[in-house]
């Protein structure tokens, strides 16, 4: 499906985005820490949310 040059471009390209996307948020560290305070109820929240949908869809199948 893939050639050898194209997987090993792929597997590189991989490699260099998770070093990059690690430094710039270690980078940014003290940023983040001051601007997104609080995030985590945001993320509660929306899986809350999806587990309501969840629940709603299972009970109107029956």
């Amino acid at each position: 499906m893939f050639s050898q040059g194209q997987l090993v471009f792929a597997g590189l390209f991989l490699v260099a985005f998770i070093i990059a996307a690690i430094y710039s948020y270690r980078k940014d560290l003290k940023i983040h820490k001051e601007f997104y305070k609080g995030n985590y109820k945001i993320l509660i929240g929306f899986g809350i949310f999806i587990g309501i949908l969840f629940v709603i869809k299972v009970f109107f199948k029956r």
